[in-house]
């Protein structure tokens, strides 16, 4: 394959974004996802009187690279201004003037519960309703006009759910960093530590489809079915005999109706949907029970942490706790209800769409379709004769053998972060802390020599366990989760939830103590560790590791055979 040159898509500083995208992106995802991302982002840090304007995302040979644009910065920035000069712009530029200005109403009015209403009675109930409306389109019953026309409908249904993710993007973080910022000047407390008072905050951390998990789970024990009487069987015949049982097969339904087209892997066409993993839906569905936090387990951590607060600040700790616990379900909640589903939707029309390419003898195998952009798919069905089975197959071979590993880290120069708050006016600096820290907890790695045989992470939740590795890069090997694996990965994302039963461990090559690994983690109870940098290199599949969620150590414990 010819060597492909990596050139910076524009001036300034891009760097590879390795928490979201951990493999080459679908010409699909690729062309739709940068401008609804930045203008529901945009919108975010506008409302909340930040210097930071929007993130920017584009992609270089498929590959995921973003940058941070603040107000009023040139296009080639790599970094803030010298402190005079910024502190200039700070009194001059007239939209620095007027988010400065702004930023101390976004906490005395505290914005983010006017956008929690927006979310629970506007935008949430017509997300769940846009996409169950595409979702209970017979797709393979359409004729071809009509068939077309939805693949329309479900692209800009796409850029919608995008949008609509990212406009929460800032209220759902916001708090939860400002909380972190707070309790930590006050502290010195590492911000895990801080971070565990929020679990039992996030249920739908836990699992979208939880409650009509429970009902399956009780109705199948109601009929004396067991992991052990089902063991050995194909995945997809344990399904249809439970969907066949009397008592058993309405309960079914209802959780694959709430599970079975969002995205499990990731947030691209490419990853798959639940359906599409009948192994790893059997394993879930005889997996273990959540484990729900109570009530007394949140007090003795709030009033654990709360004791190391100075008595000056108790009152102040109170008001942002409960703030940071009445937001965090936003953040998972606008993936699981926006694109996560919406584009799991995408993706089984652009199979639909491959199937008929493939049944016209266009394509050999119709999931090559994932291959091709949304226009490239419209010509195909069409009669275009582009782009031609090489080219696809190419790509195809392109995101299944290439990772972030493959590609360099920064186009441009290396950015250089973001001025610190300091250099504010005063009443600037708690919405840049609070963000300077969202920022650092999302994407943070631990940097600390590890022991042999051994990586060190961040670490999320406590206990220690010890456990079969299961490499997941991609959708492929989800189908191979078992109960009790430790799950082993770059990086995940809000669908993950689905497998959680699963899994004893959970441990990640990126993200910090606000990443979705983290989260899941926390909500579920499980020892995590994350942002190791290496663990998806130095374990093997099937070697055995004991993770200490305390320590942030991941040991080899038995090589892989």
């Amino acid at each position: 394959m010819t060597q492909l040159e990596f050139k910076a898509p524009g001036p300034g500083s891009w760097e590879l974004e390795q928490t979201h995208f951990a493999r080459p992106a679908t010409r699909y995802t690729s062309t739709l996802v940068a401008e609804p991302l930045a203008r529901g982002f945009g919108e975010g840090t506008k409302r909340y009187g930040l210097l930071l304007d929007t993130l920017r995302m584009r992609f270089v040979n498929d590959f995921c690279y973003g940058k941070f644009v603040p107000v009023g910065a040139p296009d080639n920035a790599s970094g803030p201004p010298p402190k005079p000069i910024f502190m200039l712009l700070t009194r001059l530029h007239p939209e620095i003037r007027r988010r400065i200005a702004a930023a101390p109403d976004t906490i005395a009015k505290k914005l983010w519960r006017e956008d929690m209403r927006r979310w629970d009675d506007e935008y949430k109930p017509d997300s769940i309703a846009r996409n169950s409306k595409i979702q209970n389109t017979a797709v393979a019953a359409l004729g071809d006009a009509e068939f077309l026309a939805h693949l329309e409908e479900v692209r800009a249904n796409v850029v919608e759910m995008i949008y609509r993710h990212h406009i929460f993007t800032i209220p759902c973080c916001f708090p939860v960093g400002h909380f972190v910022s707070e309790v930590q000047r006050w502290t010195g407390l590492p911000s895990g530590e801080v971070l565990g008072v929020l679990k039992g905050a996030a249920p739908i951390s836990r699992g979208v489809g939880a409650t009509p998990l429970e009902r399956l789970r009780a109705a199948i024990a109601a009929k004396g079915i067991t992991a052990a009487s089902v063991h050995g069987r194909p995945a997809q015949q344990v399904l249809d005999d439970l969907r066949s049982t009397e008592g058993v097969g309405e309960a079914l339904q209802a959780y694959l109706d709430v599970v079975a087209y969002r995205l499990v892997s990731g947030y691209d066409v490419g990853d798959k949907y639940a359906l599409e993993m009948p192994e790893m839906l059997v394993g879930t569905i005889f997996g273990a029970t959540d484990k729900a936090d109570r009530p007394a387990d949140f007090t003795k951590r709030r009033d654990e942490l709360r004791a190391k607060v100075p008595e000056a600040h108790r009152a102040e700790f109170d008001q942002w706790l409960e703030e940071a616990r009445f937001i965090h379900r936003l953040r998972d909640e606008r993936g699981i209800y926006n694109d996560v589903w919406g584009t799991g939707l995408a993706r089984r029309s652009v199979l639909e769409a491959g199937r008929r390419l493939k049944d016209g003898g266009v394509l050999p195998d119709a999931a090559l379709a994932v291959n091709a952009s949304h226009e490239e798919i419209v010509g195909l069905l069409n009669g275009g004769k582009q782009p031609s089975v090489e080219e696809l197959r190419r790509r195809q071979a392109w995101r299944e053998t290439k990772t972030v590993a493959d590609a360099p880290a920064f186009l441009g120069p290396e950015p250089k972060g973001p001025p610190p708050s300091e250099w504010l006016p005063k009443k600037a600096q708690a919405n840049a802390r609070a963000m300077d820290t969202v920022i650092r907890e999302l994407f943070q790695v631990q940097t600390q020599k590890a022991p042999p045989r051994s990586v060190v992470g961040l670490p999320v939740h406590p206990g220690v366990y010890e456990g079969p590795v299961r490499i997941v890069t991609g959708p492929q090997d989800f189908n191979r989760l078992q109960q009790g694996d430790v799950l082993v990965t770059r990086n995940t994302g809000p669908a993950f939830n689905v497998v959680l039963p699963l899994l004893g461990a959970i441990v990640t090559d990126r993200g910090g103590q606000l990443s979705h690994a983290a989260i899941v983690a926390r909500e579920y109870g499980i020892p995590a560790v994350v942002g190791t940098r290496e663990a998806t290199t130095m374990f093997a599949d099937g070697a055995r590791v004991r993770v200490n969620g305390e320590t942030g150590i991941v040991e080899l414990v038995e090589a892989g055979r």
